[in-house]
């Protein structure tokens, strides 16, 4: 039948349109003005993480749909982006990094906005917006694709389709033709069932990329670790893959033991660790802790591989670094010249990255509390890892300090706070890594540092050539002929804010890391750096500390003076 004929070819040509001819524009936004943000505070640091990390995760068949959270109370932000389910990866992709951008444009300091497009909506709020219902924000979105793949034919099959359907229904009504209205109605309704099949067909492709990401999401959290035997490995093979800890295959000395190389049958090159026995965690503790640590996967930490509990021995296997750690070249003034500062600053960049995924990232809080330049281990691409979380702490969600009267961890890094009162944070590791970024710009260790002028440590030295005006006098003269001069001046600021005495004054590691890749965000001024052995109110700090004093042999390498042996249960 004409009629039939030319409604299916219609059908499709409209079918043909919506699935091709995608458009890029905004559709509408939501704004509203009751909530609104300051610039350059905690809460736009966080929200230019999340849509960063909206629009990173919109990169895989899989992540149609995706939400994320960024920062902590009172200044976390929520965020999701949905892509249309008949839309390609690569439009996903396209759309939520444009939306990510445009939507501070559509909605400059708004806490709460959402953005659409034709290919998707992006959506953030300082409210938990996540598996609630919202009616109170609803938009109609016309079809806004034009005919462009085939006008002509378009229009001619639409007036003809019109054109019958109006005749058929002028018959009935006249009562001459043979079509009831049983018919018309029948067409009417195949019509609405196509269109209904049509969108119960996108929202199942949408729900089903919804619920196989998160089946990928949660099988990733546990990236294939739920039991401790899943880490396990066997003493005979690990005796092997070290030529039975043999002194050729011993790679460090740390204070709570030895490090070897090792080569598994499969040819994987690993470190071992050979814990103390004086360690006195059990066995069950022990692994469970072990599981924890495993499953903390990000390309600037070094990754746990297992464990071995035979023969009264505790051993933890490590991925190998190639590369030494950084302190084997930064404070060697012959190797420190293969440090350019375009590495330098990629791997302050890779520090700070890391760490920030330990505090707020991960699945689990972590507090590293040992963090120095023989902890930060170097790949085949001179990239930064971070290793040694012996010392580590694990917090819950909620908790943000704790208390400790055994302090562990080395001189020079140390926090006021910490060395002084046993108290640690995420703002503990922070004052360590503001020490770090010293250290990389001057090429000087901290605690075997001691100037003539009266500067009795890098943090004060720093700060004397700050407010002189002659920070550039702090850097490695190896760097003189090659560096630059406002990623220079800029690390030395936020190594300042770092290290400052008081611990709200310093930023948080995600501040840190948005003001090392955005030089729109403005830096507060720093304050002075506590004067190293005497506190805020003069007291001097304890000498007595279990400090992780070791040596490593730097002649080969691996896993440095690592202290990742006394996992308590936290």
């Amino acid at each position: 039948m004409p009629f039939f004929n030319n409604f299916t070819a219609l059908l499709s040509l409209c079918l043909l349109i919506l699935t091709t001819k995608i458009s890029s524009e905004p559709l509408s936004s939501y704004c509203p003005n009751t909530t609104t943000f300051t610039p350059n505070t905690t809460y736009h640091t966080n929200l230019n993480l999340l849509l960063s990390n909206l629009s990173s995760n919109a990169t895989t068949p899989d992540n149609g749909f995706y939400t994320t959270t960024a920062g902590r109370s009172p200044n976390t932000v929520h965020g999701l982006f949905l892509c249309r389910g008949d839309v390609s990866t690569d439009q996903c992709h396209n759309c939520v990094k444009t939306a990510s951008q445009e939507i501070l444009q559509e909605c400059p300091n708004r806490t709460v906005a959402t953005v659409w497009y034709d290919e998707c909506l992006l959506r953030y709020s300082s409210r938990n917006i996540f598996s609630t219902m919202d009616t109170s924000v609803w938009i109609i979105l016309p079809n806004s694709t034009n005919v462009s793949e085939e006008p002509d034919r378009f229009m001619e099959l639409l007036a003809s389709t019109m054109n019958e359907l109006a005749a058929w229904a002028e018959i009935d009504r006249s009562g001459k033709g043979g079509t009831s209205t049983g018919v018309i109605i029948g067409i009417v309704v195949a019509v609405v069932v196509v269109a209904v099949f049509f969108s119960v067909g996108v929202w199942c492709k949408v729900m089903k990329r919804r619920k196989e990401y998160n089946n990928i999401r949660e099988e990733s959290v546990g990236d294939d670790i739920t039991t401790a035997e899943s880490l396990s490995y066997d003493f005979v093979t690990i005796e092997a893959a070290t030529n039975n800890f043999s002194h050729q295959n011993k790679i460090g000395e740390g204070g709570f033991g030895a490090v070897y190389k090792g080569t598994l049958s499969s040819g994987q090159e690993i470190a071992v660790k050979r814990l103390s026995k004086r360690s006195g965690q059990g066995a069950e503790e022990f692994k469970n802790e072990v599981v924890l640590v495993a499953k903390l996967q990000h390309r600037n930490l070094v990754r746990l591989l297992g464990f071995c509990l035979e023969r009264e021995e505790k051993l933890l296997i490590y991925e190998f670094v190639p590369n030494k750690s950084l302190d084997y070249f930064l404070f060697d003034p012959a190797k420190r010249v293969l440090l350019d500062w375009s590495r330098r600053y990629k791997i302050i960049g890779g520090i700070a990255r890391g760490i920030l995924y330990l505090h707020e990232d991960s699945r689990l809080r972590i507090i590293h509390r040992d963090l120095k330049a023989s902890n930060i281990l170097l790949d085949e691409d001179m990239s930064a890892k971070i290793s040694d979380f012996g010392m580590a702490r694990i917090f819950g969600v909620n908790q943000t300090q704790g208390n400790t009267n055994r302090i562990v961890g080395t001189y020079g890094y140390m926090s006021p706070e910490y060395a002084m009162r046993g108290q640690f944070s995420v703002k503990s590791d922070v004052f360590s890594f503001g020490v770090l970024i010293l250290e990389i710009i001057t090429g000087k260790k901290n605690n075997n540092f001691y100037q003539s002028d009266g500067a009795r440590d890098l943090p004060s030295f720093a700060w004397k050539h700050w407010k002189d005006g002659t920070p550039m006098e702090l850097l490695d003269p190896t760097l003189a002929d090659s560096n630059s001069r406002n990623e220079v001046i800029r690390c030395i600021h936020i190594g300042l804010l770092c290290v400052q005495e008081d611990v709200d004054a310093r930023p948080s590691m995600a501040s840190v890391v948005v003001m090392l890749n955005s030089y729109s965000f403005t830096l507060q001024l720093p304050q002075h750096p506590p004067i190293f052995g005497r506190s805020e109110t003069g007291s001097t700090i304890p000498k007595v500390l279990e400090s992780d004093q070791s040596t490593s042999q730097s002649v080969q390498w691996s896993l440095n003076e690592a202290s990742i042996t006394e996992l308590h249960p936290r």
